[in-house]
């Protein structure tokens, strides 16, 4: 069976859809299964068993040679959560807890480490692995990703195979629940459909003066390119490590914005606001994964580019509120 935590989630969820049309329905659920909207990704969705959060360490007990995989996409994503305390127990703690599992059982470890641990990339956006301990992540969610994969690096005894990746800016379905940390394509185009009379996009405008107002950019990834990756390292097994996981290429803000009023029935234009002070500070303009890495040890499938993963994502999720 292959477990999979955050499986009620955005990634999660979409990734239990990935492995059912692939074929695997022994797959056991792993989350806070508190929040009724977001128990709504799992609808549809085939596995064999539901486990909560805090209880899944002890399950596992009696039950590890029956795992073919972990795969932790679990985790307190919420950049603009201060309190550390939160992030060190639900990220690094509970993700060492797993690790070690892997270790002891000899399972497969496959997690989502984040590109929010490059900070303001002033060391670029190479996951070579020598760099990960001077990054500079900009909020304690991006530190507690980076602590990890600080501590994963420094151990002796490692899973049989296991992956990290970065995760750069993933949009797609079943990100409905996620409010305010939801995508930017999924906020445009719901400004669309809340603004009818008005038919505009906000945009925060750019308060760094190398940066025009919609000019900011961002390696933005669908979360069918992220879980074909997952997949893939799932069932090859080789070149443990951590990868960055984006598309190589880096879109303004304001081509998303035309590219979400092209996909709107209703057209729109764009329009600017101040970017919030409580992150104006720590706002990443730019990002973009250097994908070399991937590509060299053999995933070479392409990544849909920006408009066309929209395109699918709006048509075919959004517009009838459909989840993958």
């Amino acid at each position: 069976m292959i477990i999979v935590t955050g499986a009620a989630g955005f990634i999660g969820s979409c990734m239990v859809a990935k492995l059912n049309s692939m074929g695997n329905k022994e797959i056991v659920l792993v989350d806070d299964f508190s929040n009724g909207e977001k128990n709504k990704n799992l609808a549809n969705k085939q596995y064999k068993e539901l486990v909560e959060r805090d209880v899944f360490v002890e399950w596992v007990k009696g039950k590890e040679q029956h795992i073919q995989t972990i795969l932790h996409i679990g985790a307190r994503t919420d950049t603009t959560e201060t309190n550390k305390d939160i992030f060190d127990k639900l990220n690094l703690n509970y993700t060492k807890i797993i690790w070690k599992l892997c270790v002891d059982y000899d399972i497969p470890l496959i997690y989502a480490s984040s590109a929010a641990t490059y900070g303001l990339g002033e060391l670029g956006y190479d996951d070579n692995e020598e760099l990960i301990p001077q990054l500079k992540p900009l909020n304690p969610y991006g530190v507690s990703k980076n602590e990890f994969d600080i501590w994963a690096l420094k151990q002796e005894t490692k899973p049989f195979f296991w992956a990290g990746f970065k995760f750069f800016n993933v949009y797609g379905p079943n990100e409905y629940h996620k409010g305010r940390m939801a995508s930017v394509i999924f906020h445009a185009y719901n400004q669309l459909q809340k603004n009818n009379s008005q038919q505009r996009i906000n945009l925060f405008r750019s308060h760094n003066p190398n940066y025009r107002d919609g000019g900011q950019m961002r390696d933005f990834i669908y979360v069918k390119d992220v879980c074909d990756v997952l997949y893939w390292f799932m069932i090859n097994r080789k070149h443990s490590g951590i990868y960055n996981l984006g598309t190589g290429h880096a879109e303004t803000f304001e081509q998303l914005a035309l590219s979400a009023i092209e996909n709107s029935s209703e057209g729109g234009e764009i329009h600017y606001i101040d970017t919030p002070e409580d992150i104006r500070e720590k706002y990443q303009y730019y990002t973009c994964a250097n994908m070399n890495k991937m590509r060299s040890v053999g995933y070479g499938t392409p990544f849909y580019s920006l408009q066309n993963g929209m395109q699918d994502y709006i048509q075919n999720y959004l517009k009838a509120g459909n989840y993958l």
